[in-house]
């Protein structure tokens, strides 16, 4: 616990001046718009006793100063997420007034700089070498192995100072003081030391089953990025459709899509908030976009029934195509991270997968061996996607379900397992992944899946339930993994699936994600208890917006 003890004034004091309260001789000190008052007692610098008016008129020069201000202990901000350490001070804190500045301590902060003097109404001031009262001051700084994620704000003053590693800490600091201002109008005197308990915080869209629109996309950017998530992932593929514009492959794309102008100002927008944008082409399932346009390329099984979604991994064109569109699209998508999907391979579903689909079978034996299986051509698929994105530089990503138990052929090691579900056959628990040394993101979809008109056991998350339930463990159900494991456990995302594209409008889903997310990015960034119950974090979340 921090030790308080009384500030003393500097020794230097701005604009100011003597001024009789009450028969006491004070300090006056110019706030901004306001005026602070300092109280002298010319022993021990605690308040003042009130002289009578003769004994002041009879000493016109007030005695060498000791100050102390006159102001409670400040109390922690009010953010969402919390922050997770506050040093409480006293002092009148700082809120922003016209004419007052942003500037930075390096030039790779203007664009944190700019965005905060816009979104409070001061002047961006660049890098100027002066000091002003009420600036706000941001620097790169911190020491060596520091998370770069973490960040300090300081009000002292009349002034603010962000420190933090990197730009990213820099820009979270600068999101910790918006909220503080929005909040209650002034941040609070003291010292914030914050940073996440988990480097990834994301939410996942999809745009495949129902279109959103790039202005909508945009929004949900800047929400993001004032609540500290740092990922968007974009799921544009699927059986209904391809939603984004494609240059290799224009056949393949949907009537309604985003083109790659509209993509590359949502990417910039999201740069500029420190997010990621993760896509997601699924496959060897969820395909049937593809196999629209070509129809050759469908899975069918021994009996020539076609299988929906799923594309015949047995034909060179199959990976062809792919491929295509994954080096096309790592042009798109500058960022460290690809999701390639690898769920619900619908020849996996069936009983015996190497009597149903023999020309399967048969590719298996001749890629691994004669005791190969389908799970193991699979899995193989699964490599060399990976294998392709790497090549771009991009970290591969799969759903939990794309990982077999008892195949020959083991995943990469490097593939991030998104755990999702317990609920498919055969299912693996998420400690047999997190045992085996692999990284895994936490998709729970007990508690993190919006999926639209709440088909087969799916019901609307609400935040209370994850704000109280869930934590990064939780991975499956309700059940937390072993606290060994939590290092491994990368970070989480909530997810909008679109099954019943029609059962909500962009706006009603917006509004139905609201909470979920301030309460899912809560937990991701500090996982312990809350500091608010519910109802205060209710209320902290409508005053915020």
């Amino acid at each position: 616990m921090s030790q308080h003890r009384r500030r003393r004034a500097p020794a230097r004091t701005p604009r100011h001046g003597w001024l009789l309260v009450g028969g006491v001789f004070a300090a006056t000190v110019g706030l901004g718009a306001g005026l602070g008052v300092w109280a002298w007692d010319g022993d021990d610098g605690g308040p003042a006793d009130v002289a009578s008016p003769a004994t002041a008129s009879a000493s016109p020069t007030p005695p060498a100063p000791r100050p102390t201000r006159t102001y409670p202990l400040s109390r922690a901000p009010q953010t969402i997420p919390a922050v997770r350490s506050h040093t409480a001070a006293r002092g009148p804190g700082w809120r922003p007034a016209p004419g007052r500045r942003v500037v930075v301590g390096d030039v790779s902060l203007a664009d944190e700089g700019k965005l905060l003097a816009g979104e409070l109404g001061l002047t961006y001031a660049g890098r100027a070498g002066d000091a002003r009262d009420g600036d706000v001051r941001l620097a790169l700084g911190g020491g060596r192995g520091a998370n770069p994620e973490s960040y300090s704000l300081t009000v002292r003053g009349g002034r603010v100072t962000v420190t933090a590693p990197s730009d990213a800490g820099v820009f979270y600091g600068t999101r910790t003081l918006k909220q503080e201002v929005h909040a209650g109008g002034t941040a609070p005197e003291g010292v914030v030391d914050d940073a996440p308990a988990k480097p990834r915080r994301g939410f996942m869209l999809d745009i495949a089953r129902k279109p959103f629109t790039a202005e909508w996309v945009e929004d949900r950017i800047r929400e993001l990025g004032d609540l500290k998530y740092n990922e968007l992932g974009l799921h544009f593929s699927d059986d209904q459709a391809f939603r984004l514009q494609s240059d290799t492959h224009p056949e393949i794309v949907s009537p309604d899509h985003l083109t790659k102008a509209q993509v590359k100002r949502i990417v910039d927008l999201a740069a500029g908030r420190h997010i990621t944008v993760v896509p997601e082409i699924d496959s060897p399932g969820h395909l049937g976009a593809v196999i629209a346009a070509h129809p050759d390329l469908q899975l069918r099984n021994a009996q020539g029934v076609a299988t929906r979604g799923a594309i015949d991994i047995s034909k060179d064109g199959a990976a062809r195509i792919v491929d295509d569109l994954l080096n096309e699209f790592a042009g798109v998508f500058p960022g460290g991270y690809w999701h390639l999907g690898g769920d619900e391979y619908q020849a996996l579903t069936v009983r015996s997968p190497e009597a149903s689909y023999p020309q399967l079978a048969a590719a298996a034996r001749r890629a691994y061996g004669s005791g190969a299986t389908v799970a193991d051509l699979t899995t193989g698929w699964l490599n060399d996607r990976a294998a392709t994105v790497r090549g771009r530089g991009r970290a591969p990503r799969a759903w939990n379900d794309g990982f077999f138990r008892n195949a020959s052929v083991r995943p990469d090691k490097d593939i991030e397992a998104a755990y999702w579900t317990g609920k498919e056959l055969g299912a693996r628990p998420p400690a047999e992944y997190l045992a085996a040394g692999r990284a895994v993101i936490n998709y729970n979809d007990e508690f993190l899946y919006y999926v639209l008109g709440q088909p087969q056991t799916f019901v609307y998350p609400t935040g209370q339930r994850i704000y109280e339930q869930w934590t990064p463990r939780v991975l499956r159900g309700t059940e937390a993994v072993p606290a060994r494991y939590d290092s491994r456990i990368l970070g989480g995302s909530f997810a909008v699936w679109c099954d019943l594209a029609h059962s909500q409008s962009q706006e009603q889903v917006a509004a139905g994600i609201r909470l979920p997310l301030r309460a899912t990015v809560q937990k991701l960034w500090d996982p312990g208890r809350p500091p608010l119950s519910w109802t205060d974090f209710k209320a902290l979340a409508d005053r915020l917006d």
